[in-house]
C-alpha cells in the first residue's frame, strides 16, 4: 500500500478533531450507502416484474411466431410449415388463424378475438396451468368446443357446464352484401364452451376465445392460409440460431419473432420505467456526492497543520493532493461496497420471506409480495455509476487542494 493511500485510510477511519467533521463524514458515507442499496433494490424489483410478465406471457405466446411481411395471412401455410420443420432445433410448427368476430349467448353479445388452433394446442404451451374452470377440449366425437378467456365468460355469462351454445358471427370476406338481408353478409357457427382460462393479463383475458382450427377457417373463409405460424423449439435449441435459419430459409416475405419481439411494447414499458427510476436514484446519488465533497473540504481545513508537517518532511504538493483525492475515492468505494452488500441482502430476504407485500386482495393477485430478481449487469452498472461519482469527487477535491496549496494560501 502506498504512503498516500495509508494516510488517506487513516484520515478516513480515525477520529476527527471536531465532532461536526465526524458527523458529516458519517453522513457522507451513509448517503452513498443508502443510494447504492436503493439502486440495487429498485432495479431488482423491476427485473422481478419483467420476469413475471415474461413468465406469464410465455404460457400463451409461442416461442417463435412467423407472420407475413405484407398482408394479413401466410399463403400456403403447409408449405411454410414443411420448410420450417426441416430446420434443426424445431420440434413442431402449427398454423393458427386469428381474427375478430361477434359472440352471442342468450341475450348477451360482445366482440371477441377468435383464435383457431389445432386440438392439441395445449401441448405447445402452458395452457393447462391457467384453466380456472372446466378443461382444455376443442372437440369430442359429437361436438366442437371453445375455451374462453375470463372476460368473455363473464360478459356472456357462460360456463363449461351450461347446455347452451355460443353463436359466433364473422363478416364474409368475399361476395356482395344484400341490403335486404343484412345477416346474409355474415358467416356463422356455434359451439359449446369446455373451459375458461385466466392469465391475469388483460390483453388475453379480455376478449380471447380459442376454437378449433377447421371451424375458424370456415368462419373466416380461409382455405390453406394462416394468419400466423407458431413454432415450438426442441429442448436445448439455440433460439437465435434457429430464428436466423428460419429467416434465411423463408426469405424477406416473412417476419420471425421470439416472445420478446412479440411483446415488444410491454417489455419496452417495463424497461422505460426501470431506467427512469435508475436515473432518479442516480440523481440522488450525485446529490449525496456533495456531502463527500463537503467532508473533504472540512477535512482539508482541519488538516492544515498535518499538511504543513508533511511538507516539512519532504512531501510535495502532488503527494499531498493525492492523499485527499484517494480519501474521496475511499469514501465512495466503502459506501458502494457496503450499499451493494446491503442491497443484495435485502433482495435475498425479499425473495425468501416476501416482507414487502403488495396492497390489495391476495386472492385476486398473481403474487402477494414484490418480486425481485438480481442481475449482475445491474450491479456492474451501479458500480460504474458510483465510479463516475467517485471521479467527480476526486476531480473537485484535486481542484480544492490545488487552490489550498497555492503559494498565496500558505
Amino acid at each position: 500500500m502506498s504512503l498516500p493511500l495509508k494516510i488517506a485510510w487513516r484520515y478516513l477511519v480515525s477520529k476527527k478533531g471536531h465532532q461536526a467533521v465526524n458527523i458529516i463524514s458519517i453522513v457522507a458515507v451513509c448517503g452513498v450507502v443508502v443510494a447504492t442499496a436503493a439502486l440495487i433494490c429498485v432495479l431488482s424489483v423491476f427485473n422481478g416484474f419483467r420476469g413475471l410478465i415474461m413468465g406469464k406471457l410465455a404460457m400463451l405466446d409461442p416461442q417463435v411466431a412467423i407472420t407475413a411481411t405484407m398482408g394479413k395471412t401466410v399463403n400456403d401455410a403447409e408449405s411454410v410449415i414443411d420448410a420450417i420443420s426441416a430446420i434443426p432445433g424445431v420440434e413442431r410448427a402449427i398454423p393458427v388463424i386469428e381474427d375478430q368476430a361477434l359472440a352471442m349467448y342468450a341475450q348477451m353479445q360482445m366482440p371477441v378475438r377468435l383464435k383457431g388452433v389445432p386440438d392439441d394446442y395445449n401441448t405447445m404451451n402452458g395452457m393447462d396451468s391457467i384453466i380456472v374452470d372446466g378443461e382444455w377440449k376443442l372437440r369430442d366425437q359429437v361436438s366442437r368446443f371453445a375455451v374462453a378467456g375470463a372476460g368473455p365468460a363473464v360478459r356472456l355469462m357462460v360456463r363449461p357446464d351450461f347446455l347452451g351454445m355460443v353463436r359466433l358471427y364473422a363478416p364474409q370476406r368475399q361476395g356482395h352484401v344484400n341490403i335486404a338481408n343484412p345477416m346474409g353478409a355474415f358467416r356463422q357457427d356455434s359451439l359449446f364452451v369446455s373451459g375458461i382460462f385466466q392469465l391475469q393479463q388483460n390483453s388475453y383475458d379480455a376478449d380471447l376465445i380459442y376454437v378449433p382450427l377447421d371451424m375458424a377457417r370456415d368462419l373466416f373463409d380461409y382455405d390453406s392460409e394462416a394468419t400466423q405460424i407458431e413454432v415450438k423449439l426442441a429442448p436445448g435449441a439455440n433460439e437465435q440460431q434457429v430464428m436466423d435459419n428460419m429467416a434465411h430459409a423463408l426469405g424477406k416475405g416473412y417476419q420471425v419473432k421470439n416472445r420478446l419481439m412479440q411483446q415488444r411494447e410491454a417489455y419496452r414499458l417495463v424497461n422505460i420505467e426501470k431506467w427512469v427510476a435508475f436515473l432518479l436514484l442516480a440523481f440522488i446519488l450525485v446529490i449525496a456526492t456533495f456531502n463527500v465533497i463537503s467532508t473533504l473540504s472540512l477535512l482539508i481545513i482541519e488538516k492544515d497543520e498535518s499538511i504543513a508537517t508533511l511538507r516539512a518532511l519532504g512531501a510535495n504538493d502532488s503527494q499531498i493532493s493525492r492523499i485527499f483525492v484517494l480519501q474521496g475515492w475511499l469514501i465512495t468505494l466503502v459506501g458502494a461496497v457496503t450499499g451493494v452488500v446491503i442491497g443484495l441482502v435485502l433482495c435475498l430476504c425479499q425473495q425468501q420471506f416476501g416482507w414487502l407485500r403488495l396492497s390489495g386482495d391476495p386472492a385476486n393477485m398473481i403474487i402477494s409480495a414484490y418480486p425481485v430478481e438480481v442481475q449482475w449487469t445491474d450491479v456492474l452498472i451501479t458500480f460504474a455509476l458510483v465510479a463516475a461519482v467517485g471521479l467527480l469527487t476526486s476531480t473537485v477535491t484535486a481542484l480544492i487542494m490545488r487552490r489550498r496549496l497555492s503559494p498565496n494560501k500558505l
